[in-house]
């Protein structure tokens, strides 16, 4: 990237190149790519993107230790991921070219910023008159939509909300409209300002800050939500009184229209203050909640390691992992996606570059799939050499895609044949086999580095993994907000998230707080199939369904008609009739009503009878009856609070459709017609265990841990949910990682001690007089000996017996 005319200059992106690798001298050859966080996909041909022509100069790219393109950021220099610049030094060249790159880049970094200096004032945030303008229109048409959205609610035309009334559907479309408006204003913001602008320059490296907080600073502060949802009424109907009652408009419910430039109005102030004091006493909960739970964790899991059959078990050998992580592998050392051992993108790239292919020849599609199957059978290649099947398999997978690709540009190639001349053919034929393809030298130069690699990411034998596991799980609790309430794609209904919910899934807890089901469909595709199956689950009691309860009281006899709005019936496509009804009566314990009470008049009428008692109590008895009648369940599943259609989107033409079922009851929920069981999945371990067995409450342990973590944008190593649901699990029921879920874990009296109840578990031992093997980590450190954990679990041994001694040569003929 040289400056060459008028004069010649040096640019940024050289120095960059200068600090990789300063002279010729220095063999380290950078090859990597990076997407920055202003990375946008702007520039398309013929359908596929042209990453590096990114307007924003958002994609990096380095090429043997040369910036192509690219403006350097978090992503790259900081972000502690395994992507980044300094990670890939480390990985290729060892510590000391990321140490020096490092200094390098520290030193003129300072001294950049002493010459000229970063700083932030008051005209940073002052918005031109233009800008104002723009932001006006947003926020006005966005309140003009809500107040349609308020007119069609109190005319009673509002469209609802699957699984909502009108009130939930008006709240969900009005805070989707206010959320919006915070988005728009934002995203005009960052068009509009400068870009020497410092709070933008500061968003955009990643270094601080979001588009959010300049938009609040600049444009519009927004909605403050206090428990997850709009301002609540603190006075009859209305949030304060400067308002009036009832009234649903933004600014009555915590929309903040104005700037922190601008400044706030009272009521805007006011607002933002209850917000503010709900973040403040989170934080405050959220430490305390956090710290006990990562105390709680590493108790339970403080004494596993890996031992050197691969197993993982805790201090008095039982096994809790066959082979860690199913694959042996380090953690911390997993360069690829979703914790894969490697990015094979990233290396053939590099054995690409770094293997000169001028003038040899290219591979055709066939050689390549020889070679590789030739490489792949060797004996460090099998589960004896020490390879998992899942490593084997992604490499094949990644190669195979790679020969498909090629075989795609030979084809493309070939049918060009007949369209042009012999002579320029050969040449056309040359050049589109020198750009495709890869050499036999770089083939096994990447497949060698590969396994290598794979090797040597192996975890070793006496690794603390029960304390790091611990540790990975309990240290991004304190980074979640405490209480966050949603659910992706369905607009009233709540989860709970955060640390609420990792606090639910580690205490194994018998009852949650949102137990949801998701029901997966046979026939997926089809709304009225799915509106027929919810009809199965969901309770529906006789007053739902009924056009009349009636009593009748004549000389002769008592009894209550029952008459069924059948229109009502059909259009919510249930199947229900007068006999269904009956089957309902009769089975509810409570009525205590038998075949002879209820007679079925014609398909939507019945006469129900109360006991023959006696005649001063058949009034109360037909009262009684009348009452407990609507409240029948007659069809549905007892436990099923709601259930709410979910409509998702993979293509434009094609929608998915599935079930979020509101309560318990697996069971008959995966029992339900229309319902495909084998994909159905519950958030509640417990009933999962009970309903599947211990395997799948494992699962769902992994499962609900990662989408928590996920949620709030956080990405743990899946080897370590992995160790925490085997330990939970291991026994053969789901125990909580309490003080009474460890105690059933069967630990030593000195561990169980030092956790809590100190003085109950000495004094219980004392009387049974238990014996202490001291083996765990918490027992060796009371008693002030070794740990048996990483090179504690050594053992030097002296022989004590002597041995006999051994004489060599024929023995002497005379002996004294």
């Amino acid at each position: 990237m040289d400056v060459l005319q008028p004069v010649e200059l040096w640019t940024g992106k050289q120095l960059f190149s200068v600090f990789l690798r300063p002279n010729a001298n220095v063999r380290v050859f950078l090859n990597l790519t990076v997407r920055e966080k202003n990375y946008c996909k702007d520039l398309l041909v013929n359908g596929r993107e042209i990453e590096t022509m990114c307007s924003k100069d958002g994609f990096v790219y380095f090429h043997n230790s040369e910036l192509i393109s690219g403006q350097l950021g978090k992503a790259t220099l900081g972000n502690g991921n395994k992507d980044g610049l300094y990670s890939i030094l480390l990985r290729d060249y060892k510590a000391h070219a990321a140490a020096a790159c490092m200094n390098r880049l520290a030193k003129l970094s300072a001294r950049w910023i002493g010459d000229h200096g970063f700083s932030i004032g008051i005209d940073d945030v002052q918005p031109n008159e233009k800008l104002r303008g723009q932001i006006n229109l947003i926020i006005n048409k966005g309140a003009n939509e809500c107040d349609e959205q308020i007119k069609l609610y109190n005319e009673g035309k509002l469209p609802p909300e699957p699984g909502c009334d009108a009130a939930q559907s008006l709240e969900a479309k009005i805070t989707q409209k206010l959320n919006d408006i915070r988005e728009k204003t934002a995203k005009q913001l960052m068009k509009e300002l400068h870009w020497r602008n410092s709070p933008l320059i500061m968003s955009q490296c990643g270094s601080k800050g979001s588009p959010i907080n300049i938009s609040q600073m600049v444009a519009c502060v927004g909605q403050q939500s206090v428990g997850g949802r709009r301002a609540p009424n603190g006075f009859i109907d209305r949030s304060l009184p400067h308002f009036p009652r009832k009234d649903k408009t933004p600014a009555a419910k915590g929309f903040v229209a104005h700037s922190f430039y601008d400044g706030l109005s009272p009521t805007e102030f006011f607002f933002h203050t209850m917000g503010g004091r709900e973040g403040l006493v989170d934080t405050a909960v959220k430490t305390a909640d956090t710290g006990y739970m990562s105390r709680r964790l590493i108790k339970a899991l403080e004494d596993l390691f890996v031992h050197y059959d691969n197993t993982v078990r805790n201090a008095s050998g039982s096994t809790i992992q066959f082979c860690y992580g199913d694959d042996g592998m380090d953690p911390s050392q997993m360069e690829g996606k979703n914790g894969a051992p490697l990015n094979f993108e990233r290396l053939f790239l590099k054995a690409k570059v770094t293997c000169p292919a001028e003038g040899v020849e290219k591979l055709s599609p066939e050689k390549v799939s020889e070679l590789v199957e030739s490489r792949l059978s060797k004996h460090d290649m099998t589960p004896e050499g020490g390879c998992s099947a899942a490593f084997k398999t992604s490499l094949k997978n990644f190669l195979d895609e790679y020969v498909k690709s090629l075989k795609r540009t030979w084809e493309t190639c070939d049918s060009t044949k007949d369209r042009v001349k012999k002579e320029n053919f050969a040449i056309v034929k040359q050049i589109v086999q020198q750009i495709s393809g890869a050499t036999a030298r770089q083939l096994e130069v990447f497949l060698d580095t590969c396994i290598s690699r794979y090797h040597s990411k192996k975890i070793e034998p006496g690794t603390a993994i029960g304390a790091i596991g611990a540790q990975s799980i309990g240290e991004p609790g304190t980074q979640m907000t405490l209480k966050t309430f949603h659910f992706a794609g369905v607009a009233s209904m709540n989860i709970t998230l955060g640390v609420p919910r990792i606090k639910e899934i580690i205490n194994g807890s018998k009852k949650i707080s949102t137990p949801i089901i998701t029901a997966m469909l046979e026939c997926d595709n089809n709304v009225n199939v799915a509106r027929i199956v919810r009809g199965r689950m969901e309770k529906i009691r006789l007053g739902q369904i009924a056009k009349s309860i009636k009593a009748v009281l004549t000389s002769r006899e008592a009894s209550v008609f029952v008459t069924l709005d059948m229109d009502r019936i059909q259009e919510a496509q249930l199947s229900i009739d007068a006999n269904v009804v009956k089957d309902a009566i009769l089975r509810t314990p409570r009525i205590k009503l038998k075949q002879e009470h209820v007679r079925v008049l014609d398909f939507k009428k019945l006469e129900i009878l109360p006991h023959k008692s006696d005649r001063s109590e058949i009034l109360f008895n037909l009262n009684n009856l009348e009452r407990m009648l609507p409240r029948i369940i007659v069809k549905g599943i007892k436990t099923v609070d709601r259930v709410v259609i979910s409509k998702e989107k993979e293509k434009p033409e094609t929608s998915k459709y599935k079930l979020f079922v509101e309560g318990t009851g697996l069971l008959a929920v995966m029992g339900t017609e229309g319902v495909d069981g084998r994909k159905t999945k519950s958030n509640h371990i417990i009933e999962v265990q009970q309903t599947l067995g211990i395997e799948a409450a494992r699962a769902c342990i992994i499962d609900e841990i990662e989408y928590t973590m996920n949620s709030h944008g956080m990405s743990i190593d899946k080897r370590h949910m992995m160790l925490l649901a085997d330990v939970m699990t291991s026994r053969g029921e789901v125990l909580g990682i309490t003080r009474f879920g460890i105690q059933k874990m069967d630990r030593s009296t000195l561990m169980l001690a030092s956790f809590e109840k100190t003085a109950d578990h000495l004094f219980n031992a004392s009387v049974i007089g238990k014996e202490d093997r001291i083996e765990g980590v918490t027992e060796s450190i009371i008693m002030g000996i070794p740990m048996q954990i990483g090179t504690g679990m050594l053992k030097v041994r002296q022989r004590v017996d002597v041995p006999p001694k051994l004489s060599y040569g024929p023995k002497p003929i005379l002996s004294s």
